[in-house]
């Protein structure tokens, strides 16, 4: 099984549409950057496969960001994709999480925000709360609100492991949906054993043999974050001069770090100095 990777497929006698997903390597790569419960570690393979899945689906060149939000311990849990399935993410937490805890426990009050932003063109943000038991029926409430299209969404992870299926119904001038239930009792038969160990074809044959399915090439996803060190200098000089030099000061040298990657960019007297004459920043010194 090629891992973390999404196929598409399209069912040639019915008007749906499916997607399945399966990351190893890009979801430990977002998990290695912080020390998170295993809830937490599940939450963000099942966003991170939901994520990876919604990027899909997005017909123009850009970014999209699922976030979590809630008043539980759980304040926040957000993956950023683009259009090339490049993924990254990050959670945030105060005290213990149970190892099972559902997704009231973890965010309390919580609510869903999906926001899509074109290279092109104005942005789109849609909201729903997380009154479901589970974050697919949640993002099927929101592709419900949003688009007016049944969906069923499968999501998988078990901190090694992540995965995901979606099936849409295509736009149509048919009023029946008889065939989207047929092939979404099919899909939800599928376990978390089948779809982390087993080739994409050979789980669409599964379940699916009695169907006729094109499926397209494979598309890799892949953990890429987007700091850098000069996106890091911006920032600073988004400070006054004044309080930046209160920093050396005090600390000799001027840190900032990078919540998705857990990378630290340091810049000493000198690369100070330089960012504020708006010259290149020459030291490349990174911790």
């Amino acid at each position: 099984m090629n891992s973390d990777t999404l196929h598409r497929y399209l069912f040639e006698n019915a008007d749906v549409r499916g997607e399945i997903v399966q990351l190893e390597q890009s979801y430990q790569a977002i998990l290695a950057a912080h020390e998170y419960p295993v809830a937490l570690q599940k939450l963000l393979g099942e966003l991170m496969a939901a994520t990876s899945l919604l990027t899909a689906t997005i017909k123009f060149s850009g970014n999209i960001s699922v976030q979590l939000q809630g008043d539980g311990p759980v304040s926040l849990a957000v993956i950023n994709g683009n259009n090339h399935q490049a993924l990254r993410g990050v959670a945030r937490w105060n005290g213990e999480l149970a190892d099972d805890a559902a997704l009231a426990e973890l965010f309390g009050k919580g609510h869903m925000v999906i926001t899509l932003t074109p290279d092109e063109g104005e942005r789109y943000q849609g909201i729903v709360s997380l009154e479901h038991a589970d974050l697919g029926a949640c993002l099927e409430e929101y592709f419900n609100q949003s688009e007016q299209l049944p969906t069923q969404i499968k999501l998988f992870a078990d901190g090694s492991k992540a995965a995901g299926m979606l099936l849409q119904v295509l736009p149509s001038n048919k009023e029946s949906n008889e065939e989207f239930d047929h092939l979404t009792t099919l899909t939800a038969t599928i376990k978390a054993e089948e779809v982390f160990t087993l080739p994409a074809t050979d789980i669409l044959h599964r379940l699916y043999h009695q169907e006729e399915v094109r499926l397209f090439d494979p598309v890799p996803v892949t953990f890429k974050c987007s700091c850098s060190r000069e996106r890091s200098a911006s920032a600073i000089r988004t400070v006054s001069k004044e309080e930046v030099d209160s920093i050396l000061a005090e600390e000799g040298k001027v840190l900032m770090g990078c919540e998705y990657c857990n990378v630290t960019y340091s810049f000493d007297a000198i690369d100070i100095a330089a960012i504020f004459a708006d010259s290149p920043v020459q030291s490349a010194a990174k911790q």
